[in-house]
């Protein structure tokens, strides 16, 4: 790496930190606001073409004045994300408490109760920082994956700051390989949540999302058959709290009904009926909350590179055990932020 880019990755570490230490000083209002006045701005550059896009086709019943709206709805969302998440380390337990709703974890409590684990499948939907960090404090110990961000030092103070929350992370790429050690978690008590919902490797299974094919991730459903434990789909909404709460959005975490293992068939023929099910779960939550969805990158197979999809292609034989096997293997969650 040369001089400049040693002083951009300064840079943008310095960045990072800086807007930690910034925002968590700053009166929640304000903060907000000044997100939501960079999400205008970018999207008026014209920095959410693919959100558009993306929203087009889950969406294709609206008008452009509608779609226009949506993104900007969309890109707001996306930034609170990020607002929400540099000011987590100074929520308290209660605190926590009062920015999440949780629906459909029932189920989950009982498995948890009788010192199970599970593991969910997730969407970029919401703040699953939040929703992590709650779960981490309210429910059980949490145990999760994420992408190796560039430069370095970025990844290490995200990796950081979200075991800060109470969470143990495993770097998906340079380091142990995740799956094992994925494994060894859904023995012991605990949530495995996993962001599935886009998957460019050559183990990424086609789906149908919102009547489109998509590529989403095998590592969920993989994990699920290998350790025989349920998989719930789960998505996360952002809404708003009532005036006197304290603060001035929270999170709805939805667990929907768990995905039934097939039981027959290959394993890549296992994974794949459950891969389908999570995507026909989590679609009905983007279309119906479809600003809460943060998907700024290709997802739907229309618009992916086709030299990268032939090289998936070659190597990842649907239907085969041996891609059932490179499931179980090598993804264990989509390409995480």
């Amino acid at each position: 790496m040369g001089v400049l880019g040693r002083v951009r990755d300064a840079a943008t570490v310095a960045g990072f930190r800086g807007g930690w230490a910034f925002l968590r000083r700053m009166p929640e209002g304000a903060a907000y606001a000044l997100f939501d006045r960079i999400a205008d701005l970018t999207v008026a550059r014209g920095g959410a073409a693919r959100m558009r896009s993306n929203y087009a086709i889950v969406r294709p019943e609206l008008d452009d004045a509608a779609l226009d709206a949506l993104v900007r709805d969309g890109m707001r969302a996306y930034l609170r994300y990020y607002c929400e998440a540099f000011r987590l380390p100074v929520l308290g337990p209660d605190e926590l408490a009062a920015r999440v709703r949780v629906e459909g974890d029932e189920p989950v409590r009982a498995v948890l109760d009788d010192g199970g684990s599970v593991v969910c499948f997730l969407g970029h939907l919401g703040n699953w920082d939040l929703a992590g960090a709650w779960g981490a404090v309210h429910l059980a110990p949490v145990t999760t994956v994420a992408e190796r961000l560039e430069p370095e030092e970025v990844f290490e103070e995200f990796l950081a700051f979200r075991t800060g929350l109470g969470m143990t992370i495993h770097p998906l790429t340079g380091g142990p390989a995740p799956f094992p050690l994925l494994r060894e978690a859904a023995r012991r008590r605990g949530l495995i949540p996993l962001l599935a919902d886009r998957d460019l490797s050559r183990s990424g299974v086609e789906v149908d999302f919102c009547g489109s094919p998509a590529r989403m991730a095998a590592g969920p459903a993989a994990l699920a058959i290998a350790e025989r434990r349920p998989l719930f789909p789960v998505s996360i909404r952002h809404e708003k709290l009532p005036v006197g709460s304290g603060a001035r959005w929270g999170i709805v975490i939805t667990f929907h009904p768990a995905v039934a293992d097939p039981g027959t068939g290959t394993t890549a023929e296992r994974v794949a009926a459950m891969t389908q099910a999570c995507a026909d779960a989590l679609g009905g939550a983007v279309r119906t909350h479809t600003a809460d969805w943060h998907m700024l990158q290709p997802v739907f197979t229309k618009d992916l590179d086709a030299d990268r999809l032939a090289r998936a292609g070659a190597a990842h034989v649907p239907g085969s055990e041996a891609a059932g096997e490179a499931a179980a293997g090598e993804t264990t969650a989509g390409e995480a932020r």
